[in-house]
């Protein structure tokens, strides 16, 4: 990877900075985001300081606000000339309805919105980057979600469980139309379940959803256990040209039947280029 690219969100914690330690020590120029600088700039060092790599550094983001990933893309694309490797990571789960700067629900703006609009604004580097890669972090709480037009944003009766797994099965979907799209580009996309692992996720909400994280955590996966087939697909060359599935353990699992739906793809495309103004095949 010594002379590679990687972009990954989400790498302050978890399965992200797992996975972002390992790309270094691989040789890769890895670049992080973070919303909090500092936090981000303690993490670019640690990784540093762990791996010995100089090529680690931090480009500064709010993924669940459009403006800020316009800013990020931008300066991007006027520091790199091109892009290996993609990671989409960065998410949450949210008990309390809230939204985004730009008025979003923010479970689905984080973690569907944010997916898809740093890949589309960075599509462009990918393309023209042989054997590019985007790798997108999903769940198997897919199975629980359903893509419902009529109610994206979840207006009418929220619960932060029913948010999180329609993300997720959105992650899968957007993963699979990205795939079809870019069909005879070079260009893969794949998502993935990394499993139940030991992190920080869940523990910003209060009450019985903390208490129930914090609770099994003594029997949950570690960050490095995680990280493993999201580095797989990231890295591996058997997996080179495959575009289009869904992995976990590095073995291909079958999503719900709705994440395959080509009109569901379409239409979720469509609604999502509306939603952030990023228009691009």
């Amino acid at each position: 990877m010594k002379e590679k690219i990687i972009l990954i969100t989400g790498a302050t914690n978890g399965i992200g900075k797992a996975a972002a330690t390992e790309f270094a020590r691989q040789g890769a120029t890895v670049i992080l985001t973070a919303r909090n600088q500092q936090k981000g700039q303690e993490v670019v060092a640690e990784i540093q300081a762990k791996t010995g790599s100089a090529k680690v550094s931090l480009m500064e983001v709010d993924l669940a606000s459009g403006e800020s990933i316009r800013q990020m893309t931008t300066a991007f694309k006027e520091k790199y000339d091109h892009l290996n490797v993609l990671v989409n990571n960065a998410g949450g789960f949210f008990n309390e309805r809230l939204t985004t700067p730009e008025g979003h629900e923010y479970t689905f703006g984080l973690n569907h919105l944010g997916y898809f609009q740093v890949t589309t604004q960075l599509l462009d580097l990918l393309k023209s980057t042989p054997g590019a890669r985007i790798v997108n972090v999903a769940s198997e709480a897919q199975r629980q979600g359903r893509i419902d037009f009529g109610n994206l944003m979840l207006k009418g009766g929220y619960s932060g469980f029913r948010a999180y797994c329609n993300s997720k099965l959105a992650n899968i979907v957007f993963t699979n139309e990205l795939s079809r799209r870019l069909e005879g580009t070079g260009v893969t996309a794949n998502s993935l379940h990394p499993g139940v692992v030991k992190t920080g996720f869940g523990l910003n909400n209060s009450g019985f959803l903390n208490f129930l994280v914090k609770l099994a955590q003594p029997f949950m996966l570690t960050p490095e256990q995680g990280a493993e087939t999201m580095i797989w697909l990231a890295t591996s060359p058997q997996v080179e040209g495959v575009s289009g599935k869904y992995w976990a353990k590095k073995k291909e699992l079958k999503a719900v039947p709705q994440a395959y739906d080509p009109e569901v793809g379409k239409r979720l495309w469509e609604e999502s280029e509306r939603l952030t103004g990023s228009q691009q095949v």
